[in-house]
């Protein structure tokens, strides 16, 4: 339970000038060359999108990139492999793969980009957030300065990573990390009140951006348990995945739907959430769904009723609020706070990324 799952700092220089090659036009991959274009606009030194890849095509993105975006888009799907630049001699050393997806046949990939030299910058969590071996795989692939930016998986971009790697570089330990990681699983219960089905607030969520295109992933709390995963391997935590106890909002039949079914499936969730709500509400509570581990590797992830003053309490809307346990910190613990969820502060953070390695 001792192995670190390291990141290594990225050297300043580059033989030949940085591309990015931009995996995904979904919510996050739009938001992603939006904000691009707008940094660009505002003279910001960015390296070129050279191409974009969805599952359906793959445009260069050189030549206008909202018009790329828009027509990777609008393409027929098909069943379609990783695109030709990743297997061949397109990628070349410097370049940076930025991966808006949540394809698990991606993430395979970042172990073998790093070890070509090329730097990977993802919001994708199934990278160090799914199986163990990958997640070491990606930390043992860095070297020659390649840079491998997770930012965006946890919390979009706030310093949670950044802290814990940190605290552990200095030679702290970290005892506990306690947090509302989920921006989804929060927005929906600051807004769940009574007055109107949870099952309303989750396609409202979802028609937000807020919560993953199948909103499963965040109510079955497999997003906070790839997010618990991330921030314990950087604790120094070689956790694996079933080592997580996840208590699941899903009721078995919305659980097991066809993707097609999910939406006429959500009011199953109604009336066990109501109840949940008055209870805590007779409690004097407010509900939150926590996710927590420690340093002895046990780990967690559920709906939580907690008392008002509580920390993780505090914040509104998509905020992550996450509280950590150290030596440093061992009777008042650190807490970071801000918002957690949606396509532009996820943007935001791929982008401060590639902009660290370029």
């Amino acid at each position: 339970m001792s192995t670190v799952v390291q990141l290594r700092p990225a050297r300043r220089t580059q033989l030949q000038p940085a591309r990015i090659a931009l995996l995904g036009t979904g919510t996050v991959g739009n938001a992603f060359a939006q904000r691009y274009l707008r940094l660009k606009a505002a003279g910001v030194d960015l390296p070129e999108v050279a191409w974009i890849s969805n599952s359906r095509v793959q445009l260069p993105g050189r030549d206008g990139l909202a018009d790329a975006v828009e027509a990777a888009c609008a393409a027929p799907r098909r069943d379609g492999g990783v695109p030709p630049w990743a297997e061949g001699e397109g990628l070349r050393r410097g370049d940076i793969v930025v991966d808006a997806t949540a394809s698990e046949r991606v993430a395979d990939w970042h172990p073998e980009w790093l070890s070509r030299g090329v730097h990977v910058v993802t919001a994708n969590k199934l990278g160090c957030g799914g199986d163990l071996g990958r997640a070491l795989a990606i930390g043992d692939a860095q070297h020659d300065g390649t840079h491998y930016g997770d930012a965006a998986t946890v919390g979009a971009g706030l310093p949670l990573l950044r802290t814990i790697r940190a605290l552990v570089a200095g030679g702290d330990r970290i005892h506990a990390v306690e947090g509302v990681l989920s921006g989804t699983l929060a927005w929906l219960f600051s807004h769940f009140d009574g007055s109107q089905p949870f099952s309303s607030l989750v396609r409202e969520a979802r028609d937000a951006g807020y919560s993953e295109p199948d909103p499963r992933i965040d109510l079955s709390g497999e997003d906070v348990r790839r997010k618990l995963l991330i921030l314990a391997r950087a604790s120094g935590l070689s956790l694996e995945a079933h080592q997580v106890e996840v208590d699941a909002l899903l009721p078995s039949a919305l659980r097991d739907a066809a993707l097609d079914d999910v939406d006429g499936l959500l009011p199953s969730l109604d009336e066990a959430l109501l109840a949940r709500l008055q209870d805590a509400r007779d409690a004097s509570a407010r509900l939150c769904f926590v996710g927590r581990y420690d340093a002895e590797g046990r780990a967690s992830a559920g709906l939580r009723a907690l008392p008002a003053s509580h920390p993780l309490c505090a914040g509104s809307g998509t905020d992550n609020r996450v509280a950590i346990w150290s030596d440093r910190y061992r009777d008042s613990p650190l807490v970071i706070q801000g918002p957690g969820a949606g396509a532009e502060v996820t943007a935001a953070a791929l982008l401060d990324d590639v902009l660290a390695i370029a």
